[in-house]
């Protein structure tokens, strides 16, 4: 669905969460779906947070700033659980996180922008701890598939070499204005969806199978 790539910046303010130390690269690198050792200072990639289980608990930015720092960029209100996720298995590893909350949330013009460029937001077509990779989208521009071993990956590897069709799938539309969230959408007649942001005529949604293009 996402027309994004890797370079992607969410348009509006995000949390910003700081990761420095020692083990600062080494560790984000074990806890995420995309390679961050590699990356070189003042570079960015796109990288999903993932539950052991493989579900989705957060689409998010990297920017390494130095050799042993980092900062982890995700959608407003959402940097704490972040930071509870990655802390988790956080033993005997000298990597410190600092988080700073965004100081609001996205205008109506930074809304619109995101839903145009097709970029999913937690809470709306995200649903942390539900969703799985493969429904975002972003699984060409957020995950590696060399990098080695990180939680969850053996579901989004599995989906992978299988071709597996995820039971649900985001995608955009075009909708009349005066849409709301949360309208159903119709294809021939039946409901194959529903709507989880709009701004004007532009759409995001939550379909399952049944939806053809």
């Amino acid at each position: 669905m996402s027309g994004v790539d890797s370079s992607y910046v969410v348009p509006g303010p995000r949390d910003l969460i700081e990761v420095t130390g020692p083990d600062a690269v080494r560790y984000l690198h074990s806890q995420l779906s995309q390679d961050v050792e590699s990356l070189a200072t003042g570079a960015r990639v796109l990288s999903l947070v993932l539950e052991p289980d493989g579900r989705v608990c957060a689409a998010v930015g990297v920017t390494r700033t130095a050799e042993d720092r980092l900062i982890v960029d995700v959608d407003p209100s959402f940097g704490e659980a972040v930071v509870a996720r990655l802390l988790r298995f956080r033993l005997r590893t000298a990597a410190e996180f600092t988080l700073t909350a965004a100081e609001r949330a996205r205008d109506s013009s930074e809304e619109q922008s995101r839903i145009v460029d097709g970029w999913p937001a937690l809470g709306s077509e995200i649903i942390p701890g539900e969703t799985l990779a493969a429904e975002t989208g972003l699984t060409e521009v957020a995950v590696s598939f060399t990098k080695g071993c990180y939680p969850g990956q053996e579901l989004v590897e599995r989906m992978d070499s299988r071709g597996a069709v995820p039971p649900r799938r985001i995608v955009r539309l075009l909708v009349e204005v005066g849409t709301e969230v949360g309208s159903p959408v119709v294809r021939d007649g039946a409901e194959v969806g529903e709507v989880t942001s709009v701004a004007g005529e532009h759409a995001l949604a939550r379909v399952g199978r049944a939806f053809s293009d």
